[in-house]
């Protein structure tokens, strides 16, 4: 009776109250989610960690769960049961998803049958968890809601993390030509390797003169943004004419001179893959597996937490010098 009973439980990291890192509880008593109709219970290997998390979990975000919660949306793992009605996946097959109902930080998730994915054995369970949020993010920003076209030109701000990389993969292979920023050498090594043709570091007081003339007097198509709030007003400053910021993330308010959009007739547009359709995202989720299949899709892993770590994982991706690729917790 006590194996039942100790199988019937799990780790799982909730959240009672809105606030700092320390708000990140792992219990080790929680019940295992039984999948419901058209649900998949997933026995997790990996776990994406995203900025987004910290905003929801600090309270200061647009969606509030109800508490309490446990984080975790993108979990790379192994199917160990399906709900009724599920006929695309099995037990022991390999999978990530985009979503899920109970939460990725824990020993195992339910999510919904149509956020699950097969995961190619060209990836490792770490790279699965790498794919969810950042590269349907990527791919929406560019494609979606920023027109991209082959042969325009492309801005990563911030490319050396997890959606920064999976931009400048997805916009090589689709023939952009792919610029990209990071604040470290090592970051701008990573950057070019993975897809873009010029990197520069943003931490030199005169990078954007060196982004304009290396781009000449044409400026850039399309701006991928990840710190909005620091990077905006000088965005406009890059765009061409009929150019478009993508504001991917943002951590405040900023100034800007809305007269800047005027002058180039150019766009500021949010992104926010919470939004997309079913249709948007079966559309990302063609493209990117047939990417994984191709090869170009190969998403770079950073920093890797054991879920004990959490908290730190959460203090680090906001206070971290420079992102190198796709903080992951591992179960």
């Amino acid at each position: 009776i006590t194996m039942a009973a100790t199988r019937s439980v799990m780790r799982a990291v909730r959240v009672f109250e809105f606030g700092g890192p320390e708000v990140l509880k792992l219990q080790s008593d929680v019940l295992i989610p039984h999948p419901k109709e058209d649900q998949v219970l997933i026995k997790v290997h990996a776990c994406g960690v995203n900025p987004v998390e910290t905003y929801i979990r600090s309270g200061n975000y647009a969606r509030k769960p109800a508490l309490p919660y446990t984080p975790g949306s993108d979990v790379a793992g192994v199917v160990e049961g399906v709900g009724e009605h599920v006929t695309a996946f099995k037990k022991g097959d390999r999978v990530f998803t985009i979503g899920t109902i109970s939460g990725g930080y824990a020993d195992y998730a339910v999510a919904a049958a149509n956020r699950v994915f097969p995961l190619s054995g060209k990836l490792d369970f770490r790279q699965g968890a790498a794919i969810g949020i950042p590269y349907f993010t990527a791919y929406r920003a560019l494609f979606q809601k920023g027109r991209a076209k082959a042969g325009e030109s492309v801005l990563v701000h911030g490319a050396s993390g997890g959606v920064g990389i999976a931009t400048c993969q997805i916009a090589r292979a689709c023939g952009l030509k792919v610029l990209g920023t990071s604040g470290t050498e090592e970051g701008m090594n990573v950057v070019l390797r993975n897809g873009a043709h010029q990197a520069f570091n943003h931490r030199e007081a005169n990078y954007i003169d060196k982004i304009k003339e290396y781009m000449g007097t044409k400026g850039v198509d399309i701006i991928i943004e990840m710190l909005s709030n620091v990077n905006l007003a000088t965005d406009l400053q890059l765009l061409s004419y009929g150019g478009r910021v993508m504001v991917v993330g943002c951590r405040g308010p900023i100034e800007i001179n809305p007269r800047d959009t005027m002058s180039k007739e150019s766009s500021i547009i949010g992104v926010s893959l919470f939004l997309a359709t079913e249709e948007e995202r079966r559309e990302c989720a063609t493209a990117l597996l047939d990417g994984i299949e191709a090869g170009w899709l190969k998403p770079i892993v950073g920093s890797e937490y054991p879920l004990e770590k959490v908290v730190k994982a959460h203090e680090d991706i906001i206070h971290s010098s420079g992102a190198r690729g796709k903080m992951v917790l591992l179960l």
